[in-house]
């Protein structure tokens, strides 16, 4: 399974190929903004503009499979977003990720590793390398500026050039 192989759509309707981003490590994260997690967001966003430009791409997915936590539409999804958390990391549509038509990147997730690798709420996280292979993974309660995680970022972007 190769990250890179897989698509989304923006909170605005376009497509987000994942290829775009090949040759640089992806974060990616299941959000949902009424989540006793929703904090972690402005932290994201910070962890975003610290790395960027090393290249890590930071990627939200809302979603509303875990208690009703995300009743936003795609429309409100980047308005309410930026304006409560100044995100401007690429946001996806609302996907379901762990239900009955879950996005084909967390179908394959499970199949390649078993259902303990899914999300058992919002805010899991999920690092993949460089070459698109999954790298580590952290549940909800983890935070962004946790010092295992900066490390696996800092250990894949200073590896990443331009």
């Amino acid at each position: 399974m190769h990250v890179h192989e897989y698509m989304f759509r923006s909170a605005k309707g376009v497509t987000l190929s994942l290829e775009r981003w090949t040759g640089q490590p992806v974060l990616i994260v299941n959000t949902a903004s009424e989540s006793q997690y929703s904090f972690q967001l402005g932290a994201f966003q910070k962890l975003y503009q610290e790395y960027r430009h090393s290249g890590l791409v930071v990627i939200g997915v809302p979603c509303n499979d875990f208690d009703d936590k995300e009743p936003l539409d795609d429309d409100d999804l980047d308005t309410y977003y930026w304006d409560t958390h100044r995100v401007n990391f690429p946001l996806t549509q609302k996907y379901e990720i762990v239900g009955r038509n879950p996005h084909p990147l967390f179908l394959s997730l499970r199949e390649e590793y078993s259902n303990e690798m899914l999300p058992q709420g919002n805010f899991y996280k999920y690092l993949f390398g460089r070459d698109g292979e999954l790298l580590e993974h952290w549940p909800s309660e983890t935070e962004p500026d946790d010092s295992g995680l900066h490390h696996q970022i800092e250990r894949h972007v200073s590896s990443w050039c331009l």
